[in-house]
């Protein structure tokens, strides 16, 4: 009879543990609803995230559900995220590594929480004026309206960088608007120009030159002149090609920052492993890829490249199982 306590006893014991070997890792034990800020309605920030959210793959994962939410940008993400607002958000690699730093303009907050876990895609500047304006250098836009991005996006950040740089930020007529609305201003000849800092080709940009010729101006040119690249290395060039817009027939050289897939601290690596799993496998890319043309060049190799800052324990494992650490 005093066998009978044992074997019950050794019964419970052995199904206890090949419960818990069999269950997920305690960090995912209940299914975690993750919050991924994005940007302006019709940036690519937004549709960046959007196409994360939507992956089929990344709905049947049993243990993370994702909701996207849009946002200022990259500025506000930041400061989201770093606060745990957010789980995951879109930030410029160049406010990252600013804001890690203290060295955000007009904001000496330290921004340590916020850590990489992918590159995603480069971000060049994008000045559009009307053909036969006369605007041919940012200088030229003296006393002129200039859409310059919504208050606390990476856009309007940027813009104020490089205009204070060439001292011309003060020169102009800032008017602050989003992307949707900045080509039907433009259209109306209530802007003289308007600055996006996005993945191209851009659909506020599309629009304008369908409804009025535009131009695009060389940004290159005046950054390494005026020493643009030294003062802030993060930035670096690139073209956009002819044809990138309807009626811009020749190429156009500018800079670009490159977007960072960013996570708080305290999201549980094992989730960001999963997700980056999810998204950067064959079947994820190529989803990725049609999403939209900014995300064509998106691959495991540029996936950790240009990283400035710290990244999550979760995308190391990830990086350093692909051999890219």
């Amino acid at each position: 009879m005093a066998k009978k306590p044992i074997r019950l006893t050794l019964f419970t014991f052995c199904v206890g543990l090949i419960l818990v070997l069999s269950s997920p890792p305690a960090a995912l034990a209940l299914k975690r609803h993750i919050i991924f800020r994005g940007g302006p309605a019709g940036g690519t920030f937004q549709l960046a995230a959007n196409a994360i959210e939507a992956y089929p793959g990344v709905k049947a994962l049993a243990t993370v559900s994702v909701t996207t939410q849009p946002s200022a940008g990259s500025l506000e993400n930041l400061q989201e995220v770093h606060a745990g607002q957010a789980d995951f958000g879109l930030v410029y690699s160049g406010h990252a590594y600013l804001g890690r730093n203290g060295l955000l303009q007009d904001d000496s907050n330290t921004y340590n929480k916020v850590l990489a876990v992918a590159s995603l895609y480069g971000a060049p500047a994008q000045l559009v004026v009307r053909r036969g304006s006369g605007i041919h250098s940012v200088k030229d836009l003296k006393g002129k309206k200039v859409g310059v991005g919504s208050p606390g996006s990476g856009a309007l950040a940027n813009c104020e960088l490089f205009f204070r740089h060439l001292g011309v930020w003060d020169t102009i007529i800032p008017v602050h608007i989003g992307y949707n609305e900045v080509a039907i201003a433009f259209a109306n000849k209530q802007l003289d120009a308007f600055w996006l800092l996005t993945g191209f080709p851009n659909s506020a940009i599309a629009m304008a030159a369908r409804t009025g010729k535009i131009d695009l101006i060389n940004l290159d040119a005046e950054a390494r002149a005026s020493g643009f690249y030294k003062k802030y290395p993060y930035f670096t060039e690139r073209t956009l090609p002819a044809g990138t817009y309807r009626g811009v027939r020749h190429n156009t050289r500018s800079f670009q920052d490159s977007t960072l897939w960013v996570a708080n601290a305290d999201v549980p690596a094992e989730v960001v492993y999963r997700l980056l799993s999810t998204i950067y496998n064959k079947k994820g890319l190529h989803y990725m890829r049609q999403q939209n043309p900014a995300l064509r060049d998106m691959n495991t190799r540029s996936g950790a490249r240009d990283v400035i800052i710290p990244m999550h324990p979760g995308a190391i494992r990830f990086w350093k199982e692909k051999g890219l650490l």
